[in-house]
């Protein structure tokens, strides 16, 4: 046997190669352990930490967000509410001010017509004057003529102007 010529046994290892690989080994376990576990520990925890920290600030985003959108309902909903008020009062201040000014037109018709039948009677009773100074001038012509004596008397002249136009007034009322 070419195995035994050798004095090795193939199954069996060589104990200074086992001594080496267990030192190095060991030595490779002390390296990984004391330097490269917990650096790796390290950035595992701070990728932890980094996607739990997300989530939470996503959750406190979200949640800040949710409160700042029902706010602006809320606000939304004054506006409108406030709106709808000034809108209601802006009605009613026309109401109020389209009174006033029919109000103030009718008080001012009433007046313009009051000035107006004052007017006409002023006017009436000008011409009603005039009128019975005419009307008595042409009676008294015309009595002078009928009677054939002058009326000429200011006194006599009177009193015929105003039993003539007495008389027609009579007639007149019938």
């Amino acid at each position: 046997m070419i195995l035994a010529a050798e004095g090795h046994h193939p199954l069996v290892p060589i104990w200074q190669e086992v001594v080496i690989g267990t030192i190095a080994f060991a030595l490779l376990c002390f390296v990984l352990m004391k330097f490269v576990l917990p650096r790796m520990e390290e950035m595992y925890q701070a990728r932890v930490d980094a996607i739990e920290g997300g989530i939470k600030r996503a959750e406190a985003a979200q949640a800040e967000a949710n409160q700042l959108l029902e706010q602006y309902r809320v606000q939304l909903a004054e506006v409108r509410t406030e709106a709808a008020k000034i809108r209601d009062d802006a009605r009613a201040d026309a109401e109020a001010i389209r009174t006033e000014i029919l109000t103030k037109a009718r008080e001012e018709s009433d007046r313009v017509i009051a000035a107006g039948r004052e007017a006409l009677a002023v006017e009436r009773e000008t011409l009603v004057r005039e009128l019975r100074a005419e009307v008595g001038g042409l009676a008294v012509d015309l009595a002078s003529k009928i009677v054939g004596e002058s009326l000429a008397d200011e006194a006599r002249r009177k009193g015929t102007v105003e039993r003539f136009l007495t008389g027609l007034e009579s007639a007149g009322a019938r």
